[in-house]
């Protein structure tokens, strides 16, 4: 019998194979493995949303995400710290990122002011006045006990002036540089930085070079997915990638439907997370390789197949569209439950697909056939 090993002791990234610029590989930590290319599910609050930790660890999740923001004014910090940290509060036993809530601070512009020092906001919960700094956004990853940290970053919402996008992006870069000395030397723990510079190419690339000189473990490409139309968000992939290092993983903030993963994943992205699968099972609309079915549909008040006879994951399988289609009609919990389970399940699925293929070289094979399905379903539905 052979023995286990130990697990790994501080943060690596290990590429296992390649397909064109799609790869795939591993992240290991001392909380475990991360299979990339990976969809990171997103636990905002603790939680992610209708879901039990246990279903989201069966469906292949392997790394879960929470919220830098949302976290430090409910529960907090430091009552987490109490508590035994994030991955006892919502038993979670893998590794978690947490981002820096910089995406949610853009989204509270009416509440927040911005300067060289950080960011101070108002609470969208009760009003109360917050400060958030570089440092102490790293403070308080900390102690939510994260293994993955983001830096603070400013995002800008697309379409935007260039000087607004240049000012943002070398503030974040400076903010960048004092995540790092703050977060210090941690083994088996990593500080991601954040590409910013929005849809200019140049300012994308200067801010993945001055990044990449920083040394970190990871580097993300952030400010997408918040406006511009898909071509520019893969336009911006492509003007990123050959800049950030190789043997380092790189995650795709906050994207976004099926077609988006494939289509990033082809240009050598990593990791992604993003709250489309749970958000959309929460009002009514399931991801299947048939496409997307939206059950307040009248059409599926009777019909009595399942969302697809041939998934592994109950949500899917076992319960009829009909069935579905009352549940999310009569606004019933259980249709929320059972609509986010099948799209984690869905989302997993393809990730999975993804891997075997860049390892078998016939990944924009995949790709096509998984397409393919979505075409025929959609024309089908359509007969």
């Amino acid at each position: 019998m052979t023995e286990p090993l130990d697990p790994p002791t501080d943060f690596s990234f290990t590429v296992s194979a390649t397909d064109g610029q799609a790869r795939t590989g591993h992240i290991a930590m001392p909380r475990g493995k991360i299979r990339t290319p990976a969809f990171m599910p997103v636990g905002t609050a603790a939680t992610v949303k209708a879901m039990y930790p246990e279903q989201v660890r069966d469906l292949g999740a392997d790394v879960v995400l929470g919220n830098t923001y949302h976290l430090m004014l409910r529960p907090g910090a430091e009552r987490m710290a109490r508590l035994g940290g994030l991955h006892r509060f919502m038993r979670w036993d893998g590794p978690i990122l947490t981002d820096s809530g910089g995406f949610q601070v853009m989204s509270l512009s009416a509440l927040r002011k911005i300067d060289e020092e950080g960011v101070t906001f108002r609470s969208h919960i009760d009003g109360t006045a917050h400060r958030m700094s570089p440092e102490r956004s790293i403070e308080i990853q900390g102690l939510l006990g994260s293994d993955i940290q983001m830096q603070l970053d400013e995002c800008v919402r697309l379409p935007a002036e260039g000087a607004e996008i240049e000012k943002a992006m070398h503030l974040s870069l400076r903010w960048a540089e004092r995540c790092r000395v703050a977060f210090g030397e941690q083994p088996g723990k990593a500080l991601f930085g954040i590409v910013q510079g929005g849809d200019v190419p140049e300012l994308r690339v200067e801010s993945a070079r001055a990044l990449t000189d920083l040394g970190l473990k990871g580097y993300a490409i952030g400010g997408l997915a918040v406006g511009e139309p898909q071509a520019v968000m893969l336009a911006m992939i492509e003007t990123v990638e050959p800049h950030l290092p190789a043997g380092k993983p790189r995650y795709l903030m906050g994207v976004g439907t099926p077609d988006d993963l494939m289509q990033s994943v082809m240009r050598g992205i990593d990791m992604f997370d993003c709250v489309m699968p749970t958000r959309a099972g929460r009002h009514g609309l399931a991801y299947t390789r048939h496409g997307r079915i939206n059950l307040r549909n009248a059409r599926h008040a009777e019909d009595t197949r399942p969302l697809d006879e041939a998934s592994d994951c109950p949500a899917a399988r076992d319960y009829s569209r009909a069935y579905l289609h009352h549940l999310v009609r009569s606004d019933e919990i259980l249709g929320m439950m059972l609509l986010t389970w099948n799209n984690l399940a869905y989302y997993q699925a393809l990730m999975a697909g993804m891997r075997a293929a860049i390892a078998a070289g016939r990944l924009a094979d995949f790709v096509a056939e998984t397409k393919d399905g979505w075409a025929r379903a959609e024309a089908a539905a359509k007969g």
